[in-house]
């Protein structure tokens, strides 16, 4: 997921796809703990989407303040 791509969507979408993202982490960190987790490069993936998107969330909420 690149930061422009996020850019374009609006800030109710954008918590949604937080939501999701969060979900995900929480299932992967539950695979870890459980030793089902094969690719553990995932997390990282994933916590670095939920940045980008706290990120462009945090831009957009300023930018209407």
């Amino acid at each position: 997921m690149k930061a422009k791509d996020l850019e374009t969507k609006n800030v109710e979408d954008l918590n949604k796809e937080l939501h999701e993202l969060l979900k995900a982490a929480f299932t992967l960190r539950m695979q870890k703990a459980t030793q089902q987790l094969t690719n553990s490069s995932e997390i990282c993936k994933v916590r670095r989407d939920i940045a980008r998107v706290k990120t462009v969330l945090a831009k957009k909420v300023s930018a209407n303040v």
